[in-house]
């Protein structure tokens, strides 16, 4: 899992203290991972960036209002995440669409590890299939299983409960899993059938 950065200390730093090499250290350690947050709700690189940096001028600007602040990581996530709403509102007629539950499954191994260019070829399929994917289920998805984020983490930012968080997390799975079967069809790979596993130990 990726290195976390200590967003509490340099947070308490910049409330308190007025340290700008802290505020420095807090936006390199979060900007890209805000920034990729914010493209799946915009699909613009150049406003996710613009929303991003508008997100950390606030927060420098108002610090001294901010220092009751427990967890800054969530704070900011939330904080594009409105800002995001609000720029495709102001520009767009997209909806988030909530995603009924569904029950935890479990699926086969359906590639085979040791060809390069088959796994090459799953993950680009499977890179394409997260993106069609409903908005809100991508997101919570990438959060999980690419940004390590917990279901506690990922409900706080999207204002959602736990159990929804892992029910989209697993319907989304469910959906990939579909890739996986056909890829594995298409390749006539050899499968042992006993060998189970959730799919998203695979990703």
């Amino acid at each position: 899992m990726k290195q976390r950065t200590d967003t509490s200390g340099l947070w308490r730093q910049i409330c308190l203290n007025d340290d700008l090499k802290a505020f420095e250290a807090l936006f390199y350690g979060l900007n890209n991972r805000l920034i990729k947050f914010c493209i799946l709700y915009v699909h613009q690189k150049e406003a996710a960036e613009e929303i991003v940096s508008d997100v950390f001028v606030k927060c420098w600007e108002g610090r001294k209002g901010l220092t009751e602040i427990v967890n800054p990581e969530t704070y900011l996530f939330v904080c594009v995440k409105n800002q995001s709403l609000n720029y495709v509102k102001k520009y767009s007629n997209i909806h988030l669409v909530q995603i009924e539950s569904t029950d935890k499954v479990e699926f086969v191994n359906t590639y085979d590890p040791e060809k390069e260019m088959e796994r090459k070829e799953l993950h680009f399929l499977l890179d394409q299939a997260i993106a069609k994917l409903p908005q809100q289920a991508c997101i919570v998805f990438k959060l999980i299983k690419e940004d390590g984020m917990k279901y506690k983490e990922v409900a706080e930012i999207l204002n959602i409960s736990p159990r929804t968080v892992q029910t989209q997390l697993f319907r989304a799975i469910k959906k990939l899993s579909v890739i996986l079967s056909d890829h594995q069809l298409a390749s006539k790979s050899v499968v042992n059938p006993s060998a189970t596993t959730p799919l998203m130990g695979l990703l």
